[in-house]
């Protein structure tokens, strides 16, 4: 689970995670969102894809890249059971209201 919060730590791989969660993209159409070099966001893919947050089919040269969304489902129910956030919210487990 540490490769998944260290993959999480960074603000450009968030980024990526937050345009996969639109839709699946391929690597060009994802660095047309970003200011970096070809190099540093095959980086943060293989970051990524380390801590199984995204995964990438591969067709000729081009790869297209998916969020794997069941790892992070589990890195933040992890990180509300660390922090003792219950998963309903602070009144899930309150009696309704007799008024």
């Amino acid at each position: 689970m540490s490769s998944v919060y260290r993959a999480l730590a960074d603000p450009t791989r968030r980024k990526i995670l937050s345009l996969l969660r639109e839709r699946d993209m391929t690597a060009g159409e994802l660095a047309e969102h970003f200011d970096v070099t070809k190099p540093t966001l095959s980086r943060h893919f293989a970051v990524l894809k380390e801590a199984d947050l995204i995964q990438g089919d591969k067709k000729g040269t081009t790869i297209t890249y998916r969020l794997n969304v069941s790892v992070l489902e589990e890195a933040l129910l992890g990180l509300m059971d660390a922090f003792g956030i219950q998963q309903g919210g602070p009144h899930e487990n309150q009696e309704p209201s007799r008024n």
